[in-house]
């Protein structure tokens, strides 16, 4: 049994440790300002390194609070160099926190078990050093990498994010426990095996708050996914809920296409002529509208279109429906229903009628369909990273209808475009014509 005194870590490398695992989240995330992510990143060596040297003195008492504050300067330094919620930041600083400690563990176990007794040259321990913290550091860089989200954000909920705290500090408290006292079932008596169970127990933990990260990861995926197929499905509802009232009034029209016949022919006093030529005229108009060439098209389109009429909506339409008989019923519904709603529903904000349009066509240019989607507005549009922001409050529960377009024209290998204007919002969709799939 070893009982070699093992010298302390110096202060240091724990810095450096620190910031390291600070480095590995960092660096796969979109930066909050680009331009002074490097000095940002630079500064924040320096001050950990001036703070943990500065306090390595201090009397046992004061070791848990400077720990604190430490891990405190990792999530400050992870917030201000990522574009990313405080929520998202404190989770990435607890595995940054139990990373650091890993990475400082073994490496000064590595060095104390070769070199017994007496150090190496400055040299090779700074080989040593770079070595080990960066092959770990790029191991779980890659890692890291696989399995965030594109656009970095966990969007951690505080049940995670509280998890994932009460193992960051259950590692750190066992792993540290032995250099409190000895006097535990857990405890280590010896240097070296005080330092084997810190570097066990680290790596041990690191594995867990990994695992929780994926499924954390895997979760937000699958509520995601989840809240695009309800879109569909409600789209696809309110398709078939449309088609029994188009059916219903198609049959309430031709009735009274033959009651008009029956008032004309008994009575025919001016003022009656005028209000049946108008019904009459009515009745044409809504014959005429809306015939595509296909029954799913025509369905969406009507219902659209009637309600434009209710809410003072200038809606107008060319489409070429038989050009969609290669597509499936839903996503016929979710690209088109989706599309209108969303117009429609910025049109419902402009308080001018006369300046409430909606204009959508269905065409084909060489061998490629394509869908426009032209809707006129008043307020100001964000973009962030090429994608809209909703302008509704609950953010986190919105925005799913363009995501559900996307997904459904993904599936078609077509692609999404949006262009703003003039006051203009335009959707384009091209979608490459597949003939042999108008089995379908």
């Amino acid at each position: 049994m070893m009982d070699t005194i093992m010298p302390d870590i110096p202060r240091f490398y724990t810095a450096l440790a620190e910031w390291l695992a600070c480095m590995i989240f960092i660096l796969p995330l979109k930066k909050r300002m680009a331009k002074k992510t490097i000095p940002l990143m630079a500064g924040a060596l320096v001050v950990q390194s001036v703070f943990l040297v500065v306090t390595g003195n201090l009397m046992i008492y004061f070791w848990i609070p400077c720990m604190v504050i430490a891990v405190i300067l990792m999530i400050g330094f992870i917030y201000g160099c990522c574009d990313i919620g405080s929520t998202d930041a404190i989770y990435f600083g607890m595995i940054a926190f139990v990373v650091a400690e890993f990475l400082a563990s073994i490496e000064w176990q590595v060095v104390c078990f070769i070199w017994k007794g007496q150090m190496p040259a400055l040299w090779i321990r700074a080989l040593l050093l770079i070595g080990i913290y960066g092959c770990i550091a790029f191991v779980l860089l890659k890692i890291m990498q696989t399995h965030l989200p594109k656009d970095g954000k966990m969007n951690i909920s505080p049940k995670e994010l509280f998890s994932a705290q009460l193992i960051a500090i259950a590692v750190f408290a066992v792993s540290n426990l032995s250099f409190l006292t000895s006097n535990t079932p857990f405890s280590g008596t010896y240097s070296f095996e005080i330092g084997n169970i810190r570097t066990l127990v680290d790596i041990g933990g690191i594995a867990i708050l990994y695992a929780h990260l994926i499924q954390c990861g895997e979760l937000r995926v699958k509520k995601e996914l989840e809240a695009v197929q309800n879109v569909l499905q409600n789209q696809y509802v309110q398709y078939k809920q449309s088609r029994e009232s188009i059916d219903l009034i198609n049959y309430k029209y031709h009735d009274l296409k033959h009651q008009i016949a029956v008032l004309r022919s008994e009575e025919d006093p001016k003022k009656r002529e005028e209000f049946l030529n108008r019904m009459e005229e009515e009745i044409r108009q809504y014959e005429a509208q809306n015939k595509t060439g296909n029954k799913v098209l025509d369905t969406v389109l009507t219902t659209k279109s009637l309600y434009c009429n209710k809410h003072g909506i200038t809606f107008t339409c060319v489409a070429d429906g038989t050009l969609l008989d290669f597509m499936d019923v839903m996503d016929i519904c979710s690209i088109f229903g989706n599309a209108l709603d969303n117009a429609i529903e910025c049109e419902m904000k402009i308080p001018e009628k006369e300046k409430r349009l909606i204009h959508v066509t269905v065409s084909r240019q060489k061998s490629f369909l394509i869908l426009r989607f032209e809707n006129y507005y008043e307020e100001e549009l964000q973009y962030k990273e090429g994608s809209l922001i909703t302008t509704k409050k609950e953010k986190s529960s919105h925005g799913y209808g363009l995501k559900s377009i996307k997904y459904t024209v993904n599936k078609y290998e077509g692609a999404v475009s949006i262009d703003t204007k003039d006051h203009w919002f335009d959707l384009k969709i091209l979608i490459p014509m597949k003939e042999n799939k108008k089995e379908n």
